[in-house]
């Protein structure tokens, strides 16, 4: 197997230390291969298949076992994720007052759909269920800034504040 990945790990010649220090971390731990992914993820950006090979391989675990692990959890992510994360909540307060609205206006304004990365990396747009900010209905949080009481009109205001 190649020591060359190609997800975010600053072109190293040995493209897996990182992962080499985090595997260290758990040698002969039982029950480690989550916080193994965790962490790797937090290192690498996202769980590219070059990484989840080399876990498997340095772990012992059959590939499909830990693929299972990953398309399981929603914290995991197998393709690279934008520097700012958008979720636009769907629940049932924002739904009434124009959720779908906003996320369309999002949609147009990265000319992304929900579940998809702009190709710069700079944005990931996602739906959520529920942010915990109905008074605030229709909300959108953009990393860990809540943004409520929103219009589409005032979408592209907020956006460009993370460009």
């Amino acid at each position: 197997m190649s020591n060359q990945c190609k997800c975010n790990c600053g072109g190293k010649s040995n493209a897996f230390t990182q992962l080499d220090e985090i595997l260290s971390k758990y040698q002969n731990t039982k029950g480690a291969l989550i916080p193994v992914l965790q962490e790797a993820q937090s290192a690498y950006g996202y769980l590219a298949r070059e990484v989840v090979d080399y876990i498997a391989e340095k772990m012992n675990i059959p590939v499909s076992q830990i693929y299972g692990v990953v398309t399981f959890y929603s914290q995991f992510h197998l393709n690279p994720r934008g520097k700012n994360i958008i979720r636009v909540c769907q629940g049932t307060a924002c739904h009434v007052r124009g959720a779908k609205a906003i996320l369309k206006a999002v949609e147009d304004n990265l000319k992304i759909a929900a579940g998809e990365t702009t190709s710069d990396l700079n944005f990931t747009l996602e739906t959520v269920a529920c942010l915990g900010a109905c008074g605030l209905a229709p909300v959108m949080m953009v990393n860990d800034d809540t943004h409520g009481r929103l219009t589409p009109e005032g979408i592209t205001e907020i956006l460009d504040k993370y460009r």
